[in-house]
């Protein structure tokens, strides 16, 4: 899917940028913009000179959360409802839109770092939250404001806010349902720095240059996924038995021989295989049943 009405998406210097382009209406959430995301993100994981993806939002905001063009009816249907029967995204009907959006990021090969460009309200917080890093600019804003609106947390938030900043802080934010200021998503822990609107773009490409230039892209997303699914391991073994199959096979593999030999003969690495089509045997190990007991 390329033909994006309400995103733009490009690549350049093998960071691909995503960006929420409704500025005249905050960038605010729509059916159509579940499944834009949802295919940029697929265009990102095909593509193996894409090294890392950053999301921001066109105009003053990020996202000022879903569209309610629509009053009083706007939350009594999920924003993946508006599909098509007939079409190969019928499995979707029903199902809250911003969950799919958290679960397709969740899912990406790449590593997602966003840059919260404004407001970021309601979905416009929670799709930040399965993103891997997440930069702000010092005059953005933030608030998980179902409860002020008489929905729930949504965007799958219940399982992945208290991951990224503890249970209190999770029940705080979620109870009061208050719009806040950057400094305190900074002391929260949603984000990991602030930067004036002018630095922030700049300071996410730097961190997404450095992933492109030092770093195997198969063992990012190797981590990526680790790490995130691990959360929800309840043994420490299940990590471990992941482990024992992944290093073998990736260190057989022609990334890990290279990245060796450049330390041995103290060079820049020069990785070549990408996530799109060489992912380790193990890869997806949450796939199969029962792999924790074997």
């Amino acid at each position: 899917m390329s033909d994006f009405q309400q995103i733009s998406y490009e690549v350049e210097d093998r960071i691909a940028t995503l960006t929420l382009n409704r500025p005249d209406k905050l960038n605010a959430f729509t059916s159509r913009m579940v499944h834009e995301v949802c295919g940029a993100f697929d265009l990102a994981d095909a593509d193996d000179d894409v090294r890392a993806v950053i999301v921001t939002g066109a105009g003053r905001a990020f996202c000022a959360g879903a569209d309610m063009s629509e009053g009083g009816a706007t939350f009594q249907k999920t924003s993946g409802a508006d599909i098509d029967p007939d079409s190969e995204q019928s499995s979707l009907k029903g199902r809250d839109g911003g969950g799919i959006v958290s679960l397709r990021i969740f899912n990406s090969l790449k590593p997602v770092i966003a840059a919260v460009n404004g407001p970021a309200v309601g979905v416009g917080s929670t799709m930040l939250l399965p993103m891997d890093i997440r930069l702000a600019s010092n005059t953005a804003r933030f608030g998980f404001v179902f409860t002020q609106r008489g929905i729930v947390p949504e965007a799958a938030s219940s399982w992945f806010l208290p991951r990224v900043v503890g249970i209190s802080q999770a029940l705080e934010w979620s109870f009061l349902g208050d719009v806040f200021e950057a400094d305190e998503a900074l002391s929260g822990g949603l984000v990991r720095s602030l930067h004036e609107p002018d630095d922030l773009m700049p300071a996410a490409r730097a961190i997404a240059t450095r992933l492109a230039e030092k770093t195997s892209s198969v063992s990012v997303a190797m981590a990526r996924q680790q790490l995130w699914r691990m959360l929800g391991a309840s043994h420490p073994m299940e990590a471990h038995r992941v482990e024992s199959k992944a290093v073998p096979q990736l260190g057989a593999a022609a990334d890990a021989i290279e990245g060796v030999t450049s330390f041995l003969e103290k060079r820049p690495a020069e990785f070549t295989l990408g996530p799109a089509n060489d992912m380790p045997e193990v890869y997806p190990w949450f796939d199969e049943p029962g792999f924790v007991e074997e």
